[in-house]
């Protein structure tokens, strides 16, 4: 499905967030091949980063963890090189830029001329990204995009001072951290960075990204917003709409599964599109803000399809309560005096064997 965002139609609501799978031009030709509407580049920095061994690892299912910097390619390379071919190849192409004014005066003037969509500051505190922010709107007349972090203290405070100094755009969010892996037959911190740490990204962080997203759409109505956090799945996409979101942003995902990821959710999107009749995702866009606050209603009924239960006893094993049973006949059955209307049955149920009848929240 073909979306606008910032001015510019582009060939899918996909964005792949600065990240190895753009790390040059290369790979951001791949993703633009495998149908992302814009890719954002490594972040570019007046010199290269200069990485520890073993600065991504698997963090658990679908989540990585990375100590890394920015790009390993010089300024200079991206100016002269990778970007030039990169918009040539026909990628629209969002340049991200860090992480202090010393960086950003010196590249994104050249970045505008190269004919990148946008910009995409990333510093993390008002002292380092307001500069940024005011000098880079000063000298380029496309859009402007602030990278939120998730780690900050006042995140809807800086993102207002963001949109108040000019920013077009948001993406949120970056990744979530200081976090740590060890291993336990050497007592050793699988990451390779000084302190051990990295910062987490994919499965493990969505519902925090969700959470930031409605919270952005709920205070700042007009705002373009890139999602990005946690994607790992076609569904997580809708859910970022859905949360507010224009663009569904990945990285993890693309980094893990490959460009062809990218490929299979576009398609998955266009079928769900299609099956509800969405044409354009601002019919969906921020829909949850319509059910905001949440209003409790008073007890549920519980609803059991007999044909689409596996008996795989899920429901059973995730009962605290032991408030769950099957019958000799293989029908489910709760126990009302200890059950406590908490859900997670219905949530574990992979069949969708169980449902609610009302207050259907979960």
């Amino acid at each position: 499905m073909k979306t606008t965002f910032l001015g510019h139609e582009l060939q899918s609501p996909i964005i792949v967030g600065s990240s190895p799978a753009s790390f040059g031009a290369d790979a951001m030709i791949r993703c633009h091949e495998a149908g992302a509407g814009a890719v954002v580049c490594k972040t570019i920095n007046r010199n290269a980063a200069e990485n520890p061994d073993l600065h991504m690892v698997v963090a658990g299912r679908e989540t990585l963890m990375n100590c890394e910097k920015w790009t390993d390619f010089p300024m200079e390379r991206w100016l002269d090189d990778e970007m030039p071919r990169a918009v040539a190849a026909g990628v629209t192409c969002i340049a991200s830029v860090g992480h202090g004014i010393e960086d950003s005066r010196l590249c994104v003037e050249r970045l505008e001329e190269i004919g990148v969509m946008a910009i995409e500051l990333v510093s993390y505190t008002d002292d380092t990204v307001l500069p940024m922010l005011e000098d880079t709107k000063r000298r380029v007349d496309i859009p402007v995009i602030v990278k939120l972090s998730p780690n900050s203290a006042d995140l809807m405070g800086h993102a207002r001072r963001c949109v108040d100094a000019g920013a077009d755009a948001l993406t949120a969010c970056d990744s979530i951290g200081p976090a740590m892996r060890i291993d336990i037959e050497t007592g050793k911190p699988f990451m390779g960075g000084a302190d051990g740490c990295g910062w987490l990204t994919g499965a493990a962080i969505f519902p925090f990204t969700v959470a930031r997203i409605a919270a952005l759409r709920q205070a700042l109505p007009e705002v373009p917003i890139i999602g990005l956090g946690g994607i790992t799945a076609w569904q997580d996409g809708i859910e970022f709409v859905q949360a507010g979101a224009d663009a569904m942003g990945l990285a993890s995902a693309a980094i893990l599964h490959g460009p062809g990821f990218i490929t299979r959710m576009n398609a998955r999107v266009d079928a769900w599109c299609a099956e509800h009749d969405v044409t354009d995702l601002a019919q969906i866009r921020g829909r949850v803000l319509e059910h905001l606050p949440v209003v409790q209603e008073d007890g549920y009924e519980m609803c059991f399809d007999f044909g689409k239960c596996r008996h795989c006893n899920a429901c059973v094993t995730a009962c605290a309560y032991a408030a769950r049973s099957f019958d000799e006949g293989g029908f489910a059955q709760v126990d009302e005096a200890l059950c406590r209307h908490c859900g997670l049955c219905v949530s574990v149920c992979s069949f969708g064997a169980l449902n609610l009848s009302k207050g259907q929240v979960i």
